[in-house]
C-alpha cells in the first residue's frame, strides 16, 4: 500500500481481537518513533508508559468510560507530561547535545541561556499547555506509523487522568496522563473497520497561495 492507502486504511479502532499480540519488533517500533518525536525546542518533557498486563488495564477499563479497547488492545500506550519543567531539563538537553555532537560550549552557551529565560518565563499552566500540545504531535506520529506498519489504534482522550495517575502511581515519576492509545490488531466482527471515511473534499480543506 502508498502511504495514502495505509491512512484510508487506518480508523480509530473499537473493536479488537484480543487473541492477538504484537511483536516485540513491532513494540519497539513504536516507542523509537515516540522517541523520535519531533518536539518543540527539542525538549523531551514526554513519557510514554507501555502497559502490557491485562489484569492492570482491565483495573482502568473504569476510568476510561467502560471502553474495553483499554483491555482488549494488545498493549496500552499512555501519554504523559512532566509535572514540572525547568531549567534542568535545558541542562539535561544541552549536555546530551554536547556529547553527541561535540558541540562547543562557545556556540551551545548562548542558545542555553535563551532557552532558559524561556521556560523561567512560562507560567506553570502555560507549562503544562506547551507540553499537551506536543502529546498530540506525539500521538500523530505514532497514528502515521502505525498506518504504516499496519498496527490498529484508538486514540483516546475519554478517561479520568487524575484515576489513571493514581491507579499507576505516576505522581511518582513526576508524571500526568494526557492521551491512551490502546494498539493492537482490529477484530473481524468490528463493523466499523469497514465504514468509509467521512472527509470534506481536499477543495474545502486545503488553500492554495
Amino acid at each position: 500500500m502508498t502511504i495514502i492507502d495505509n491512512l484510508k486504511w487506518r480508523y480509530a479502532t473499537k473493536k479488537f481481537d484480543s487473541s492477538k499480540s504484537l511483536s516485540k519488533t513491532q513494540i519497539q517500533t513504536l516507542k523509537e518513533a515516540f522517541n523520535l518525536t519531533a518536539v518543540s525546542y527539542g525538549l523531551q518533557t514526554l513519557k510514554m508508559v507501555v502497559v502490557a498486563d491485562k489484569t492492570i488495564r482491565e483495573s482502568l477499563v473504569e476510568f476510561s468510560y467502560g471502553q474495553r479497547q483499554v483491555v482488549d488492545a494488545s498493549h496500552l500506550l499512555i501519554l504523559c507530561i512532566q509535572n514540572e519543567i525547568d531549567e534542568k531539563d535545558v541542562e539535561d538537553h544541552f549536555d546530551a547535545i554536547k556529547a553527541i555532537r561535540n558541540t562547543p560550549d562557545d556556540i551551545l552557551d548562548p542558545f542555553k541561556t535563551q532557552m532558559k529565560s524561556t521556560i523561567e518565563g512560562m507560567s506553570s499552566d502555560k507549562k503544562i499547555n506547551w507540553a499537551t500540545r506536543q502529546a498530540y504531535i506525539a500521538l500523530g506520529n505514532l497514528m502515521t506509523v502505525c498506518a504504516v506498519e499496519e498496527i490498529d489504534g484508538c486514540p483516546m482522550e475519554g478517561f479520568i487522568p487524575s484515576a489513571i495517575d493514581k491507579a499507576l502511581n505516576l505522581n511518582k515519576h513526576g508524571l500526568s496522563s494526557v492521551l491512551m492509545f490502546p494498539v493492537g490488531f482490529r477484530s473481524e466482527d468490528d463493523m466499523f473497520a469497514d465504514f468509509k471515511k467521512v472527509r470534506k473534499p481536499i477543495s474545502d480543506t486545503i488553500i492554495e497561495l
